[in-house]
């Protein structure tokens, strides 16, 4: 039973105060208690309790995100291990996680409070640097973990493993770490393939490889990918979602994982994986 509701929105003030009103109008005539995100609040004069992000997992039984696929990774991160499902809704660009259309909110929502919606679960991986061998930094990522170079001109040379066995030594523009749910962001970008979210996989893309050879490689999602930088003889950048990034030192390795953390989606009862991708990938027009 749907109880509270958390709303997190793109902070873009013209759009959170047309839509985010009577979202909440609506939701309070059928008691429930909403909250809205720090972000939603410096837009709009609200009277709706605000809390931080990573707050609102802890009173909302359901989340809605009002944005693109940028709002809901950070959503995602910030509520990761909060087990609370997440309603994204569209009002961006492309929006391949932020499926649900702004005219199919309501109904979507009349599903969910009859219990007649689906949710589907996704993965996320953990990245840690480590220095030393010891731990320096561990972040957690819905889409990618990408290792990338500052220098417009030059090459890194860095050498994977998976589960310690040596995959090889790359020379790139950088690497990627992607899953299931991140194969159709910056990987498919990139030249890798789309997997299907419920697959338990992780998939190593190269990013401009000097060696036409090193193509994607999809791998078990048990396993560990560890990233060698020692070769490298320029600065390295370590990207989560295209959002948080860190410079690595030199002689940095960053290991990534499954994370424990999974996010629950709030799918309509009928759109398909596959309906979502003719629709953003435009699959069969002329």
């Amino acid at each position: 039973m749907i109880r509270a509701a958390g709303i997190i929105c793109k902070p873009v003030k013209e759009m959170v105060s047309s839509v985010v009103p009577p979202l909440a109008e609506w939701l309070r005539a059928r008691n429930i208690e909403v909250f809205v995100d720090l972000e939603t609040e410096s837009c709009i004069h609200t009277t709706f309790p605000a809390l931080a992000r990573e707050a609102l997992g802890q009173k909302a039984d359901l989340i809605i995100v009002l944005g693109g696929d940028g709002t809901l990774l950070s959503a995602a991160r910030a509520l990761h291990g909060q087990n609370v499902p997440i309603l994204a809704v569209n009002l961006g660009g492309l929006g391949f996680l932020t499926s649900v259309t702004l005219d199919e909110l309501y109904p979507l929502l009349e599903q969910v409070l009859k219990g007649e919606h689906r949710i589907g679960e996704r993965m996320m991986l953990e990245a840690e640097i480590l220095r030393s061998g010891k731990g320096a930094q561990r972040e957690t990522a819905l889409n990618e973990a990408v290792a990338n170079k500052a220098a417009l001109a030059r090459m890194l040379d860095f050498d994977v493993f998976v589960d310690t066995r040596h995959v090889g030594r790359y020379r790139a523009d950088g690497i990627i770490v992607a899953t299931p749910t991140g194969s159709t962001a910056y990987s498919l970008a990139a030249g890798g393939p789309i997997i299907q979210p419920d697959l338990d996989a992780f998939v190593i893309t190269p990013i401009c490889p000097h060696m036409l050879t090193n193509r994607p490689l999809v791998i078990p999602d048990t396993s560990r990918v560890e990233l060698d930088f020692t070769a490298a003889d320029e600065p390295v950048y370590l990207t989560l979602d295209g959002q948080t990034g860190f410079q690595l030192e030199p002689k940095d390795h960053v290991v990534i994982t499954k994370s424990s953390s999974k996010v629950k989606f709030v799918r309509p009862p009928r759109k398909t994986y596959y309906e979502v991708l003719r629709s953003k990938l435009r699959w069969g027009e002329r």
